[in-house]
Parts: structure tokens; sequence; C-alpha cells
């Protein structure tokens, strides 16, 4: 049974920093490029960001370009999110992904294989 569990969200003001995590159950974590995944109320799911499988090469959506920082760690399954200088604009469930082989870009969520249930980020004026 694969499984996907996200951490690490809450309430948060502007200007704080949080740092997500992902842990990847039922299937071999290295084999997968992994990515975070964002959704407001009344919007479509948006690309944050993503880190590959093998040479953990990293992309970032541009709304987040240069406040966020995506690692993996393959020992623990786990994959992180940090972000910093938090906006309103970044009040969002978070969600997260794992693409297996034959996936198209990581910066599209049609190429993914298992979703988490998010967790929700709450940022305040």
């Amino acid at each position: 049974q694969v499984q996907l569990v996200e951490s690490g969200g809450g309430l948060v003001q502007a200007g704080d920093s949080l740092r997500l995590s992902c842990v990847l159950s039922g299937r071999t974590f290295s084999q997968y490029s992994m990515g975070w995944f964002r959704q407001a109320p009344g919007k479509e799911r948006e690309f944050v960001a993503a880190v590959s499988r093998g040479t953990s090469s990293t992309y970032y959506g541009d709304s987040v370009n240069g406040r966020a920082t995506i690692a993996r760690d393959d020992a623990k399954n786990t994959v992180f999110l940090e972000m910093v200088s938090l906006k309103p604009e970044d009040t969002a469930a978070y969600y997260c992904g794992a693409a297996g082989l034959g996936g198209g870009s990581v910066r599209f969520h049609s190429s993914y294989d298992y979703w988490g249930q998010g967790t929700q980020v709450t940022v305040s004026s």
C-alpha cells in the first residue's frame, strides 16, 4: 500500500518560515521524483517545487522561486520543502506527489503517480 504523508503545516505570520515534510511508504523512494504542489480555494493546483530522482536536480515555481528550498533524504524516504518570507498569498493546502519512470515534466501534476492528503498552510498578514 502506497502512502504519502505530509506534515509541518499550520498557521504562521507573514514573513515567517516553514518546513514541510513528506514521507513515502510502500514504494522505493529513490526511484521517484518528488514534488510539492499547492491549491488555494477556488484555484487550480499550482506547482511549487520538485526534486528529481538520482541527480536531485531541483525545480521551482515562479511564485516561490528564491523563497523555497526542496531537498530529499533517500535514507529516510522523505522530501522537505522549506519556505521563507511567507506571504498571505502562500496560503493553501500543500500536497506532496511522487512521480515514477515514464512521467512527463515534474512541473505538471499529471506526471505524478501518487499524492498525499495535503497539509494546510495559512499565512496571516
